[in-house]
């Protein structure tokens, strides 16, 4: 059966060139970097190697580089280090309810534990509202953390803009990075980034492995008590191999990224146009280049999601109806609740993304094969019968 690949936000595969690069680290080059002899110096050296790989990409200094065991990780260390390090400061944290879990769930905890949480509105393509930003920073804010891009509509945020509010009232500022990074182009201090988030496995590298970057001067607790790793930072020996690929991925996905934003942004825009050609659809999030390269939420009335993918599966195609993290769950999504979806519809919604291993033939692909599923699926939907009816 053809396999077509389109859930590239939830995970991707590892390069051939990023794992030649770890496959030593497995075997012959796998000293402990604490330790003193030649071969753990080697690994040191391989780590620092790859924190400077991850500096450039995000226009920062290595020591500013903190290895992490993911981008969930990343966050939790993020919020929860800043909330401890500042309280005597203030116990008022601003988010968005489009936000990833991760971050939401951890503010949801500080607020069990004597903390304020600000959810801020999104408009109908996730946007959150400067003014409303402006509006809810008081003397007790400590941060302020909204997303580079949204994982399941694939909204990019003004974050330029969010980040010059914060410096401007003195307020620290975290973005989860994890969808942006090899997708949209990013300079922590022009943007004026205290903390960012990202994901080896978003950017063709290894699942596990993450960082945190937390500008110079900035404090924070730490989430991992143990050894003296990462500069006294982050306990726990370093996971070298996914190291060492995380620095490779982030390398190749900065390298090409004017090309990779052009092939993709292409593609996107000819499977939204495809896909709504069907009737009763709705693109859920912004067009053009407010929007994640390679990432396509459409929306179909009268069906569920679960049935579109459970079809396109049989199909070869691979594809989610939000973020993976949530796909055990059978609440509709809290991302298109926020942009003001009603439960039925945001239950009938697919998310296709795209990335370096997709091509014209795949895109061309679902535009075929999809219109007939849906129309098998709404034949079946007693919503579109009762709507039928009544447009009799």
């Amino acid at each position: 059966m053809k396999t077509v690949y389109m859930d590239y936000a939830a995970t991707t595969y590892v390069k051939p060139e990023v794992l030649e690069e770890m496959l030593p680290f497995f075997t012959e080059k796998f000293g402990n970097p604490s330790s003193f002899y030649g071969i753990s110096r080697e690994t040191k050296m391989a780590i620092d190697k790859a924190r400077g790989q991850v500096a450039k990409a995000l226009n920062c200094d290595p020591s500013e580089v903190y290895y992490t065991g993911g981008g969930s990780e990343a966050d939790n260390w993020a919020i929860k280090g800043i909330a401890a390090a500042y309280k005597n400061k203030g116990n008022h944290i601003i988010t968005a309810k489009t936000e990833h879990h991760a971050v939401l769930h951890t503010c949801e905890y500080l607020e069990k534990n004597g903390y304020e949480v600000t959810y801020l509105d999104v408009d109908e393509e996730g946007f959150i509202n400067l003014e409303d930003l402006k509006n809810a920073i008081t003397d007790k804010t400590i941060l302020v953390t909204i997303m580079f891009a949204n994982n399941e509509i694939g909204t990019i945020a003004p974050i330029k803009e969010i980040g010059a509010i914060c410096k401007e009232r003195g307020v620290l500022f975290h973005t989860d990075a994890v969808q942006a990074v090899g997708n949209v182009k990013i300079d922590v201090k022009d943007m004026n980034i205290d903390l960012l988030s990202l994901a080896g496995h978003k950017i063709y590298g290894p699942k596990g492995i993450g960082v945190l970057y937390i500008r110079k001067g900035v404090r924070i607790h730490n989430l991992i008590h143990g050894g003296g790793q990462e500069r006294n930072r982050r306990a726990g020996t370093e996971n070298i191999a996914s190291i060492i690929g995380l620095g490779k991925a982030i390398e190749l996905a900065t390298e090409n990224l004017d090309e990779h934003i052009k092939k993709l942004t292409v593609l996107r825009d000819k499977l939204i146009d495809g896909l709504l050609t069907i009737p009763y659809s709705r693109l859920n999030g912004p067009r053009g280049d407010k929007r994640l390269p390679g990432n396509v939420n459409v929306g179909f009335e009268f069906i569920e999601g679960e049935s579109i993918l459970l079809s396109l599966d049989f199909e070869g195609v691979c594809a989610s109806s939000g973020s993976a993290c949530t796909s055990g769950s059978l609440d509709p999504s809290h991302v298109l609740l926020a942009i003001g979806l009603p439960h039925e519809k945001a239950h009938g919604s697919l998310r296709l993304t795209m990335g370096d291993g997709t091509t014209e033939e795949d895109v061309d692909y679902v535009i075929k094969t999809l219109p007939p599923i849906i129309e098998r699926l709404r034949k079946m939907s007693p919503l579109w019968t009762d709507f039928i009816k009544n447009e009799k």
